[in-house]
């Protein structure tokens, strides 16, 4: 398992002597002239030979960077530099592969002045693990949903990311919604005449609805001034998916927003280019050189471990009823190329286990605004029938899986504030061809805690667990009451069994599971 190493200034300054002089760059001690490394650092798409590394100065900068098997940096590697500029918003990421497998792997910045190059910054340092290629344990965790509904950073900041860091996990997938750029906040928020909640780390960029580049990328840079987030990116990788509020609420390419009067920039198309760019920008999510802007991939973490990342969000028809009886471009939520990405790499997959990382549930019940009217915003239409509108393509795909004999396909998800875990059962559903399997829930990580949301019965769902707020205690609480989860993961490398655990934010086990791997033909 992944030792956590706890960066500090000890930790940034060891080794630093050596790594400039390694570097034939005398770093001259003016402190207050030095660059700085503004939010950390970040790692992401691990698997066993290569990982993303990321990381942001305070000016234009030529990043130095150098990996190593040891917390030393006795045996490092030096890679190519890179240069922090305007135009990436002085952000800096970078693949790093021909690593060995199932080995720590640490990596270290230092950045020099472009207008001075001989005045360097100190150093600062990341680790991640890499997938192993022979059956050990495995732990990952699972959330989303972070600093939305206007609850931002107060005097505790986002604890739910230390409570997660505390276990270890070799990576962690965020299931969606990492930022919330049409969310502003406020600095206090007051229920009933009394004051429940103070931002006490605020931006001005977060006081409104982003609509420039910058004020998309504001929207990163805002919860990277967490320390608990810090503190965790840098001991772990984070596999970045989205949903709606990266851009705009229940966003589709449709989306309508003459009527609202808190965007000046009413085409939700330069609103997502905008957004996807700083989404790309911030994170450190691999690059598909087919399609640069593409969230949907696969990372292999192992033999016994495939992640198949969704993106339900880019290739979507228009919010609505969603009652279509074939499927059309209206109907669809995966686009076709996405599913036909997506049955490929599931019928290739050796690996014991197929998570499915959706950025939405398919059996809860989602409304578009709330509002039945306003049409369905997730998969399910409500209607609790035959498989229509955007549940064609589910109902397609989980055909696909149980006529190919795909076995042990797990589905992890958030978007709806809440946890809860769903197994879907062909005997108790209207659309039957699939062989049965679990969709589990979890969030929010610092968001408003809602639900629970009605499940549709097309596919079968038999609500297991659920923890969300009990009657009576409104919605869109905030996240002092305690109500916020995260999902953890472990796969047994001698018994290949998977074990789900959901929790909160005061590390409370309130239910789990272990499932068996199935094996043999169909």
């Amino acid at each position: 398992m992944t030792k956590i190493l706890r960066p500090h200034r000890r930790a940034f300054l060891a080794g630093s002597t050596a790594f400039a002089a390694s570097l034939a760059m005398p770093a001259i001690s003016r402190a207050a002239s030095r660059p700085v490394f503004t939010h950390g650092v970040q790692s992401g798409d691990v698997d066993t030979s290569s990982g993303m590394i990321w990381t942001r100065t305070d000016r234009p900068s030529r990043v130095m960077m150098e990996v190593s098997t040891t917390e030393s940096f006795a045996d490092a590697r030096k890679l190519a530099l890179m240069d922090a500029i305007p135009t990436s918003d002085l952000a800096v990421k970078r693949l790093v592969d021909g690593l060995p497998s199932d080995q720590d792997i640490f990596y270290r910045f230092v950045a020099a002045d472009l207008n001075d190059i001989n005045v360097t910054s100190e150093p600062i340092v990341g680790q991640f693990r890499t997938a192993p290629t022979s059956r050990r344990n495995v732990r990952f965790a699972w959330s989303g949903d972070t600093a939305g509904q206007g609850w931002g950073i107060d005097d505790d900041g986002m604890r739910t990311y230390a409570t997660m860091a505390q276990h270890k996990p070799d990576f962690f997938i965020h299931s969606g919604d990492t930022v919330y750029a049409d969310g502003p906040m406020q600095d206090e928020v007051e229920k009933d005449g009394q004051l429940i909640w103070k931002n006490t780390t605020l931006i001005d960029e977060k006081r409104k609805v982003a609509e420039t580049l910058d004020e998309f990328r504001a929207q990163w840079k805002y919860n990277l001034m967490d320390e608990h987030v810090r503190a965790m990116n840098a001991v772990c990788p984070t596999f970045f998916q989205w949903d709606d509020h990266e851009v705009v609420n229940n966003w589709s390419d449709a989306k309508d927003l003459i009527s609202d009067d808190r965007y000046t920039e009413k085409s939700v198309h330069v609103l997502q280019s905008r957004a996807g760019r700083a989404f790309h920008e911030m994170t450190p999510l691999r690059i598909t050189p087919a399609e640069p802007g593409r969230v949907y991939r696969k990372i292999s973490y192992g033999p016994m471990l495939d992640v198949f990342f969704l993106d339900l969000r880019s290739y979507r028809g228009p919010n609505g009823p969603s009652m279509e009886d074939e499927i059309t471009d209206q109907a669809r939520i995966l686009g076709a190329e996405q599913l036909t990405w997506l049955k490929r790499e599931l019928a290739a997959s050796q690996a014991t286990w197929k998570v499915i990382a959706s950025d939405m549930p398919i059996g809860l019940i989602v409304w578009d605004n709330w509002r039945e009217q306003a049409g369905a915003e997730a998969i399910a239409n409500g209607d609790s029938g035959p498989a229509k509108g955007r549940e064609l393509e589910i109902a397609d795909l989980l055909r696909f899986i149980k006529t190919g004999g795909i076995k042990n396909t797990v589905w992890f998800t958030a978007d709806v504030h809440y946890t809860a875990a769903h197994h879907y059962d062909p005997n108790k559903a209207q659309f039957q061809d699939f062989e049965p399997f679990w969709e589990f829930v979890s969030g929010p990580l610092h968001a408003g805690t809602f639900g629970p949301n009605k499940l549709d019965g097309t596919f079968g769902p038999e609500v297991k667990f659920v923890k969300a707020p009990a009657e009576g205690q409104g919605v869109n609480l905030p996240p002092s009451e305690g109500l916020q989860f995260f999902g953890l993961v472990d796969i047994d490398g001698a018994t290949e069994q998977m074990t789900v655990r959901l929790m909160d934010r005061a590390d409370t086990e309130l239910w789990s599971v272990t499932l068996d791997p199935k094996t043999g033909a169909i």
